[in-house]
């Protein structure tokens, strides 16, 4: 499959579709609603973490070879993969080698003792040699930890400590020990051979070493590439790269594609704040002012990536598992929740859609909340829904369910179903972007051209409405608000987006 026009949708399966009564989610029940993903125009799933692990959100493996026995089993995984594939739909997996869990039998051997077989799979140090770093207490955009050395134990302070960049429960992996590697290589050989996944979403892909070993760590993930490719030449790889663009490109030699974590905040802060604000950087992340300067970052940030590989592709997203959710940080507004999706779907770049995104799910932090369960129905015909929480946000109250969402022209998730079928066109999935110079810091103005094929694109950021003059002899490909033509005035209504395309 090639990827360029991919449609990506991120599930945390805890939360997704529960099969057996159980109120968990699990891997029948994403199966089961294999078509609802296909007829969205879905192309690709990613999975959070499905290994065991003690935590609900299993980012802290004990077993890389098995399903977690809440969600099933490895047979019905491979069923959900084969289904899938058969409508067309590939599926990634979250693989999470910075750390285990402090429960994996590896780390249960390892504290034992200086001597014992798994020690050098971790990263362990006196006490003398780490007290700057135990105090320093500082946190970073991906982790609110303030203490990265853990103790063994608390009653005896002249143990040795071990390193866990995001909490004690996470001891890191020691990447250094090539015994490590060819461990994280035979894992993930073992789910692309083995099992059938089409590829992998790499977590906390910045930490296999500190900041200050970023080319080492850059070296780790061209090998592991390598090592995938030998069993799957197409594997599809991803890394989670929380940092600013120029910083991150390096690590597109490793990766089919890094999350674009700038434009996300840069989609929601000009839609929070009704007009694009005035051109900034924030330590190394760029804040967008006109619409101009979004398309500027976007032309001037991509030939930093292509650098490292000339193949890679963008991946572009709202919110994800870590943050509040799209609606949330929108205030619950519907004509902001809609333009910011118009945005998303018109710029550059693979769209991943967070479940639920499509309904206009609500969730803000703690993480719990912004993972809650997925509405189907309303509860009491909805036998899929969850109930491994209590909701705060996302209730039959505060969400159409995706039932009645179907059904309706004017709901969320048919605004979704058409910005999917008009980013799977190839001039909006591979087309280049140029700003168009307009008066008024309200309005986001591009156009896409591919070839001979050209489009037009308008989003009104404000709340009033907006006109301006624009060419003639374009067709309307899609609409979403009030829009009005007339001659060559095009008059938006508040947040209201146009796309007009060549004959």
């Amino acid at each position: 499959m090639s990827y360029t026009q991919a449609i990506f949708y991120e599930i945390f399966v805890q939360s997704f579709a529960d099969s057996n009564g159980d109120g968990i989610g699990d891997i029948n029940g994403m199966t089961a609603k294999l078509d609802y993903l296909q007829e969205l125009g879905i192309t690709a799933v990613w999975l959070m973490p499905i290994c065991p692990s003690p935590s609900y959100h299993k980012y802290d493996v004990t077993d890389y070879y098995s399903i977690h026995p809440d969600y099933g089993t490895v047979d019905h995984f491979k069923n959900f993969v084969y289904e899938a594939h058969r409508r067309g739909i590939n599926v990634i997996i979250d693989f999470v080698i910075n750390h285990t869990s402090s429960q994996h039998p590896w780390f249960l051997n390892a504290r034992t003792g200086i001597h014992a077989k798994y020690r050098d799979y971790y990263i362990w140090s006196d006490k003398e040699n780490v007290v700057e770093q135990i105090e320093k207490k500082e946190t970073s955009a991906d982790s609110d930890n303030i203490r990265q050395w853990h103790p063994i134990s608390t009653k005896d302070s002249t143990a040795q400590y071990y390193y866990g960049f995001f909490n004690s429960d996470m001891p890191d992996l020691n990447h250094d020990n090539p015994a490590v590697r060819n461990e994280v290589y035979a894992i993930g050989k073992f789910w692309l051979s083995e099992v059938g996944v089409d590829g992998f979403r790499m977590d906390a892909a910045k930490h296999i070493f500190p900041d200050d070993r970023a080319a080492d760590t850059h070296a780790f993930w061209k090998a592991f590439r390598a090592q995938m490719q030998s069993v799957k030449p197409d594997v599809y790889l991803i890394g989670e790269v929380w940092s600013d663009a120029k910083t991150a490109s390096p690590y597109a030699a490793g990766f089919s594609s890094l999350f674009n974590f700038d434009r996300a905040q840069s989609i929601l802060e000009s839609v929070k704040n009704r007009q694009q604000r005035a051109a900034a950087v924030v330590g190394n992340s760029y804040k967008i002012s006109e619409g101009q300067r979004l398309v500027d970052i976007i032309n001037e940030s991509l030939p930093w990536f292509k650098a490292h590989n000339e193949h890679f592709l963008e991946a572009s997203f709202l919110s994800n598992h870590d943050q509040n959710r799209t609606a949330s940080v929108l205030g619950g507004t519907m004509d902001k929740i809609k333009l910011a999706a118009c945005i998303l779907f018109t710029l550059p770049g693979i769209p991943f859609i967070y479940y639920g995104e499509e309904l206009g799910m609500l969730g803000m932090k703690p993480d719990e909340h912004i993972r809650e369960p997925m509405l189907w129905d309303e509860t009491e015909r909805d036998s899929y829904r969850t109930r491994w929480i209590t909701p705060r946000y996302s209730t039959d109250e505060t969400v159409v369910p995706a039932t009645q969402q179907i059904t309706d022209s004017n709901s969320m998730y048919s605004l979704y179903k058409k910005l999917i079928a008009l980013k799977k066109t190839a001039l909006f999935s591979l087309g280049a972007i140029e700003s168009l110079p307009l008066a008024g810091g309200n309005l986001l103005a591009f156009s896409r051209r591919l070839g001979e094929m050209h489009a037009l694109v308008y989003h009104n950021l404000s709340a009033k409405k907006t006109s301006i003059t624009i060419p003639v002899g374009y067709k309307e490909a899609f609409v979403r608000g009030k829009v009005k033509i007339s001659d060559d005035v095009l008059t938006l209504g508040a947040r209201a987006s146009l796309v007009l395309t060549n004959p």
